[in-house]
């Protein structure tokens, strides 16, 4: 469907092209309480009233997953690259001119909360860069090469990353443009907003936004939903 665009607005871009290997099955396909991973993780950015459009970086047969359901923004499917980065950077050449700010997302959380979302876009349009996180809450050691401990690790100011990162859209192209040029690989977008010194907020959620990479993921991801 035809969305209105502003510079305020956001869309989103879930990346969902990658091959699973450590899964040894199509995560994105497995069923939570009878509905796709991906098909959770899409819904969850659709509720978000902070979204305009999503675009989503998956092969064909995983577009194939999310239905043919009238939807109340725009959905757009295209093919990824071999590396997130390159997924990333296809999402953001079909996202629309007009729109200001962009949401990142792995297509393998499907448990994020359209709240945070909401959160997280409101805080880059303050800030132009943020991102969903968790505080690190475990004790942390260091070891040495034989793996025994040797030291304590203070977990003031560190947490886990999350996704949706949220930026204005011509920042993380700049971001990506830099990164591209150095020929650097980033594994999120935090790590590319580095590449050009420009800080991120941290966002932190409210509720569980389990990344789904393993079999054993999968069992705390159904006994979540429950």
């Amino acid at each position: 469907m035809e969305t209105t665009h502003t510079a305020s607005s956001c869309a989103a871009i879930i990346v969902a092209a990658g091959s699973s290997q450590r899964m040894g099955f199509d995560k994105l396909s497995s069923l939570l309480g009878g509905v796709t991973v991906l098909k959770r993780t899409l819904d969850a950015l659709l509720a978000a009233p902070s979204i305009s459009e999503v675009v989503v970086v998956c092969p064909a047969e995983r577009w194939e997953l999310l239905g043919d359901g009238i939807l109340q923004k725009s959905v757009i499917r295209v093919d990824g690259g071999s590396t997130r980065q390159d997924s990333v950077a296809a999402g953001l050449a079909a996202v629309s001119p007009e729109t200001g700010y962009v949401a990142v997302h792995d297509g393998a959380r499907p448990f994020v909360s359209p709240r945070d979302i909401d959160r997280c876009v409101a805080a880059a349009r303050e800030h132009r860069a943020a991102a969903l996180a968790r505080r690190v809450t475990e004790t942390l050691k260091h070891s040495d090469p034989q793996n025994f401990s040797s030291a304590s690790l203070s977990r003031e100011h560190l947490w886990f990353m999350e996704t949706p990162q949220v930026f204005e859209l011509a920042l993380l192209r700049e971001a990506y443009a830099s990164i591209t040029a150095r020929q650097e690989t980033v594994t999120d977008e935090v790590s590319a907003m580095a590449a050009i010194k420009i800080p991120v907020k941290f966002v932190e959620s409210t509720s569980p936004n389990l990344k789904i990479t393993t079999p054993a993921d999968l069992v705390l991801a159904a006994a979540l939903l429950r």
